[in-house]
């Protein structure tokens, strides 16, 4: 039975997503970057699409799955420490650094937490919102440090042409600021926008129902 929550959510946003993929391919400030910046876009609309009738998702998390691919996009069309409207963030705050890294990797949090959290409750995984809280954070924790596990065998590859991909911007705590960003994002989730997602969770459950 279709759906309506979710009707034109998908459809819409990757839409929005695709265009702005093949206009950030067109001339990326490194191509090598902008591939294994997008990738994960390329790799997660058609899953996103495949699982669209068996499994569909809230309309709140193909929202926010749309937001964090424009991220990665921007970031991979100019590379995270040339992204314009992080220098503009820089001089605003008076930061040494472009912050438009940690944007990316907060997201990396938040997203992937309510993935997984909608995946636990759905499919009844876990007892207790304490728990359930508990596993989302360690599995954003968990994909945050495998990110950073890939960055590092990029470095042992590439060698210097892995600098755009890392965009550490000579901070030697880099891969921990953007494990910290990414549990900031991670519980940002979880007290913003889970009675938000448990209402639409219900709807879902209900319109399949009927």
């Amino acid at each position: 039975m279709p759906i309506s929550l979710r009707n034109s959510v998908l459809p819409v946003t990757s839409v929005l997503v695709m265009a702005a993929l093949l206009w950030s391919g067109l001339a990326p400030f490194d191509r090598a970057t902008w591939i294994m910046e997008t990738l994960p876009v390329m790799l997660a609309y058609p899953v996103l699409w495949f699982t669209y009738q068996r499994f569909p998702l809230t309309q709140l998390l193909y929202l926010l799955i749309a937001m964090h691919a424009l991220i990665l996009i921007v970031g991979g069309t100019y590379t995270y420490a040339q992204v314009p409207i992080g220098f503009d963030l820089q001089a605003f705050f008076g930061l040494q650094r472009n912050p438009y890294d940690k944007i990316g990797h907060f997201f990396q949090g938040l997203v992937p937490a309510l993935v997984a959290r909608e995946i636990l409750i759905r499919g009844a995984y876990v007892n207790g919102r304490k728990m359930l809280a508990f596993i989302v954070v360690c599995i954003v924790l968990a994909i945050s440090a495998t990110y950073e596990l890939i960055e590092w065998a990029a470095a042992l590859a590439m060698g210097q042409g892995a600098d755009e991909f890392l965009g550490t911007q000579g901070d030697e705590w880099d891969a921990q600021s953007d494990m910290f960003f990414a549990l900031i994002g991670g519980l940002s989730a979880l007290l913003v926008f889970s009675r938000w997602q448990d209402r639409q969770i219900k709807t879902l459950i209900t319109q399949r129902n009927n």
